[in-house]
């Protein structure tokens, strides 16, 4: 259901993040769309100081190639939806990169159900856009993607996304809707000591997209017992333009000074610092890290941590452990469900 206008949206986007200004002739009656995302692209910092060109780019860019026609075809087998419902979902999304609630609004559309959207102050303006542009394409959804405004809408189920903290306020008003609450969760890389230069510069895209703050964003790093971390900064120096950033620089300030004024044993290059720690979430402009004996322990322990993790990226294959190659965390697949929940079950129960 919508794969068409799916499709067509991903070759909007593919076209918003060209070089050129040259439009396929498939797309002309969709120009105005594709300038004004290019517009966005270059200025929606100026909206939220940490959405700079490059990131707002890469996630256009890696929608659309999730909006590919095959994948859009298999996901619609997998998941077939025959007929349009009056159920209403409700998205609250958490704002921390640029249209991070696309793939709810994706599944909730496919699914056959109405989508309400409580648009993140935060990232407004790339989400209303692409609204804008799924309703131009299908004028059917325009009285299926409505956006809550002042007045709180009447909805059958939730998906919400925040903190730890903010969770807790959704499971207390939310609780009795069906409903997918997610909280804080991020990206580990395990490294084995043979990673070279191409690896180690796809890892630090993995780390610093987003400047970090997406859950698909690596905060961690388990390395070897004998492991020295000057080869990991040797190797990632040519990331730091990140430090130009005022909003990533002053929290790189303040964490350092934190750690400085606690004693803290830090490593520093300039523009990240590198903490040993067995924690998962490392705050803006931080790396933490951990030893490990061998593989299949730390496999062992990264399996009962599945509810911190989103992702773990990985050089090669390891026995018992899901993972993605070194510079694909940002790349998620149409089939890669944020928290491992299976979005389009969880609509599927809503009747």
């Amino acid at each position: 259901m919508f794969t068409k206008v799916f499709e067509i949206l991903g070759k909007i986007f593919n076209a918003s993040v060209s070089d050129t200004y040259d439009i396929p002739t498939e797309l002309n009656c969709y120009k105005d769309d594709i300038n004004n995302l290019k517009q966005i692209i270059n200025n929606y910092y100026n909206y939220n100081g940490w959405f700079y060109p490059e990131f707002v780019k890469l996630q256009l860019t890696s929608l659309g190639k999730m909006l590919n026609h095959n994948d859009l075809q298999e996901f619609e087998k997998q998941y077939p939806t025959k007929e349009l419902s009056d159920k209403k979902i409700k998205i609250i999304p958490a704002g921390n990169i640029p249209l991070v609630c696309f793939h709810d609004i994706f599944c909730i559309l496919m699914s056959g159900k109405k989508c309400i959207i409580k648009f993140s102050q935060k990232d407004r303006l790339l989400p209303f856009a692409v609204v804008n542009m799924l309703q131009k394409i299908e004028p059917q959804l325009k009285d299926r993607i409505i956006e809550e405004k002042d007045q709180r809408l009447d909805f059958d189920g939730i998906i919400a996304t925040g903190s730890n903290n903010s969770s807790r306020y959704f499971e207390y008003y939310f609780g009795k809707y069906p409903h997918i609450i997610r909280k804080n969760r991020n990206s580990v890389a395990i490294l084995d000591g043979t990673e070279n230069k191409d690896d180690y510069s796809k890892l630090a895209d993995d780390i610093f997209a987003y400047y970090g703050l997406g859950c698909r964003s690596v905060s961690k790093i388990y390395v070897p017992k004998d492991y020295d971390y000057q080869t990991f900064f040797k190797n990632i120096v040519d990331k730091g333009d990140v430090i130009k950033n005022p909003k990533y620089s002053d929290n790189y300030d303040y964490n350092k000074a934190v750690y400085l004024m606690s004693d803290n044993k830090i490593l520093d290059n300039n523009f990240i610092l590198l903490k040993e720690d067995e924690r998962i979430s490392s705050p803006v402009g931080v790396i933490f890290a951990e030893r490990y004996d061998n593989l299949e322990s730390l496999a062992e322990k990264l399996n009962n941590m599945t509810d911190e993790i989103q992702c773990i990226v990985s050089k090669k294959s390891i026995p018992n452990l899901k993972t993605v190659t070194i510079g694909n965390a940002q790349n998620p697949s149409i089939f890669d469900f944020a928290d491992g929940v299976d979005t389009m079950k969880f609509l599927k129960t809503i009747q």
